[in-house]
């Protein structure tokens, strides 16, 4: 009989005024050596070593995006969904396993398997746990190399969450390529 493996997915990128949200679903073996925690609870240098040992380590990993523009489109909470449909469906690109997932919150995305929700299952579970610093990560990094070709918004610091210089950068320069412009209209 075939074990059914755990699949843990969280998101990270919710809140900011700029950027996508990013999510990540991982699979762990029961013998993963390390402790987890919730990514927002590690400092970057222990979130940026524990993601390279959950990619080394892991069964399956995946990451997923919803742009900016999707945000925009058809609002945050089913970006992040969306974002989480992709992150499973990239993890599913390796080889197929029986899974059930965990998702970190009150609602789940549309995947083909067992799927339930579970609030603060970033500071529960370890898998959503390793999805949890995975996508923070992933999104971390993406934002730093925005804040290269948008010097002047200071990505590279707040990852386009709505800080007083960010604020203020948007109020200079107007809005960002990576804008979400449903967040950028609500008053500053």
């Amino acid at each position: 009989m075939t074990k059914t493996l755990l699949c843990g997915i969280d998101e990270a990128g919710r809140g900011p005024l700029a950027g996508p949200v990013c999510a990540a679903a991982v699979i762990l073996p029961d013998d993963f050596p390390l402790a987890l925690n919730d990514s927002k609870k590690l400092s970057p240098i222990a979130r940026e070593k524990l993601a390279q040992a959950i990619f080394r380590g892991a069964y399956a990993w995946g990451i997923g995006w919803a742009s900016a523009s999707e945000i925009d489109e058809i609002n945050i909470l089913k970006a992040s969904l969306l974002a989480m449909q992709r992150a499973y469906h990239a993890m599913c690109c390796r080889p197929p396993l029986p899974v059930r997932v965990i998702v970190d919150g009150t609602f789940v995305p549309d995947i083909p398997v067992p799927c339930e929700s579970l609030v603060k299952a970033d500071s529960q579970v370890r898998e959503v746990m390793a999805a949890s610093i995975l996508a923070k990560t992933a999104r971390d990094r993406l934002m730093e190399y925005y804040g290269i070709f948008c010097p002047q918004y200071g990505y590279e610091r707040h990852k386009g969450y709505p800080t007083k210089a960010h604020r203020q950068a948007i109020l200079r320069y107007g809005p960002s390529p990576i804008q979400r412009m449903s967040f950028y209209c609500r008053p500053l």
